[in-house]
């Protein structure tokens, strides 16, 4: 049973033959390893285009400012995981992106489109700063979160989103998205009666859709950075275990009430 409209079968990503392997075009051995990082190898896959030096930039500056931050839900998942089954390397690092969502590190896309959403109003529903307010006033009364803003941690400044601004302003990237992402702070305190920074999550898709990385792919960029974290992680599991330990602290400061 087929599902779905027929469509023509192909690809433009790669293919191989018994002597060659063809990446976006580009002879793999000859054209690419040892000429390009893997930043640009990503970027490449992607657009198929290798990117622009601000482009590579950007793209690589985000991939370090999410890859790591501590004992997060996702590396406790799969420390947990690897300490149960320390044969199933694979096994641990998907348990780990399993944990990745709207609420803890998949929040990036989310931001990007609605940084998208409030430029698309803009100007025949108003000004930028008006159609900001009004749109931020109607989350706030449906009580939808806003992606991009607030951390459990760093609740007065994260300090990788004001690394990634600075470097947009330092090479004159700012642009469209940035300039949402600074509007949309502006009117925060006065919407929500608090200050909430912003986060990482709201930095990358602002820089980085600034310079034409594309929206649909945002969410790939935490869940890319994070597996080399994970597997960090899991080496270090490997010979340091604290995997057992976590799931015992977990259990301890659980209260049964049954």
């Amino acid at each position: 049973m087929q599902i779905g409209k027929p469509s023509q079968l192909r690809t433009s990503i790669s293919t191989a033959t018994p002597d060659s392997i063809t990446v976006r075009n580009r002879d793999l051995c000859r054209e690419l390893i040892g000429q390009v990082n893997l930043t640009e190898f990503f970027c490449l896959l992607l657009t198929g285009h290798p990117p622009t030096e601000v482009q590579r930039l950007f793209l690589d500056a985000s991939l370090v400012a999410i890859a790591e931050h501590g004992l997060v839900p996702s590396i406790q998942a799969a420390r947990m995981t690897f300490a149960a089954a320390p044969e199933a390397l694979q096994g641990a690092v998907a348990a780990g992106l399993l944990g990745c969502g709207s609420v803890v590190l998949g929040s990036s896309e989310e931001a990007g489109r609605l940084f998208a959403g409030l430029l698309a109003k803009t100007p025949e529903e108003g000004t930028l700063e008006q159609v900001v307010e009004r749109e931020v006033s109607a989350l706030r009364v449906r009580r939808a979160p806003l992606p991009g803003f607030g951390h459990p941690l760093h609740q007065q400044e994260d300090p990788r989103a004001t690394r990634l601004l600075a470097l947009a302003d330092e090479h004159g990237t700012a642009g469209t998205n940035v300039r949402v992402l600074r509007a949309i702070a502006a009117v925060v305190p006065k919407i929500y009666g608090r200050a909430l920074p912003v986060n990482v999550s709201g930095a990358i898709p602002a820089v980085l859709l600034d310079v034409g990385f594309p929206l649909k792919a945002l969410k790939g960029v935490p869940l890319v950075a994070r597996s080399v974290s994970l597997v960090a992680h899991l080496l270090e599991e490997s010979v340091e275990p604290i995997g057992f330990a976590l799931a015992h602290a977990g259990e301890s400061a659980i209260e049964y009430v049954g």
